[in-house]
């Protein structure tokens, strides 16, 4: 049905909870703010950073900051704080022997969604890598997903974007394409039936039955 896949990377394939929520408690403690809850912190896994930053309420100036900060620590500890979501080498290997081209289109600046492919050794699954600009030019799940799109000649029609939350929905419906939301992260049905996925998969491999 879909030539060409595309894939979130945090909650989608690997769980970062411990490296993001430790890399954004690094940044309020720095910034002098009193330092939320790890499990408060959960929704900073998917947006762009200064959008979570500033809906809690910090001002513009001091949200930049704190994803200075943020980046800190996170490109020297947190990028290790780390795991690959269960199946997802077996869920790799079988779009590969599908002949599905495979692309990254993740919200995480480029330099570090690299890293941790090459850490988990899964980068060469992947024909293309979509990913954030650390000047924030390119940070909007839309906005990686039209540079993808842009960049290999994949039209909207023969591609899914497989997702945990409502930004990876919301990105490909507005790009033109469909989305499987998978239940291996951050999001919940609720969320999904919500923002309208157009699929929901338990695990990564239930996801191969739409592709």
């Amino acid at each position: 049905m879909f030539s060409t896949i595309l894939l979130d990377l945090d909650g989608t394939i690997t769980n970062p909870y411990i490296g993001i929520t430790n890399g954004v408690m690094y940044a309020y403690k720095h910034l002098g703010l009193e330092v939320p809850e790890r499990e408060s912190l959960r929704s900073f896994i998917g947006p762009p950073l200064i959008v979570e930053f500033t809906r809690r309420g910090l001002p513009e100036e001091q949200a930049r900051e704190a994803v200075r900060l943020y980046r800190e620590y996170y490109g020297e500890t947190g990028l290790f704080e780390n795991e690959l979501i269960p199946g997802t080498v077996e869920f790799l290997r079988e779009l590969k022997q599908r002949g599905k081209r495979v692309f990254l289109a993740t919200s995480k600046p480029e330099q570090f969604s690299v890293r941790i492919l090459e850490r988990f050794g899964i980068a060469q699954y992947f024909d293309f890598i979509g990913a954030a600009a650390m000047d924030g030019s390119r940070d909007s799940k839309l906005a990686v997903i039209q540079y993808v799109l842009g960049s290999t000649g994949a039209s909207p029609q023969e591609c899914l974007m497989v997702g945990d939350r409502m930004h990876d929905i919301i990105g490909a419906h507005d790009a033109g394409m469909k989305c499987a939301a998978v239940l291996v992260g951050f999001g919940s049905r609720e969320e999904f039936a919500e923002y309208k996925a157009d699929y929901v998969a338990e695990t990564l491999a239930d996801v191969l039955k739409y592709v």
